[in-house]
């Protein structure tokens, strides 16, 4: 059987912490900013950890299963 490849766009979206959750960045803060809100810009900025529905996907694109 072949050896599983990660999807190389994964690697650079997401990141594992200590206790193995997987770290994501929120979108739309990349551009056309100005129309956006100081408050919605601020929020974006945190990190968030992925949802329970997805992990089984993200787990399989950075082939962690």
């Amino acid at each position: 059987m072949p050896k599983m490849k990660t999807i190389s766009g994964a690697k650079k979206r997401f990141t594992l912490t200590g206790t193995g959750k997987i770290k994501r960045k929120h979108a739309f803060k990349s551009h056309i900013l100005t129309k956006k809100t100081k408050k919605q810009k601020r929020n974006l900025t945190h990190i968030a950890i992925v949802n329970k529905a997805d992990l089984t996907n993200v787990k399989e694109m950075l082939c962690l299963k």
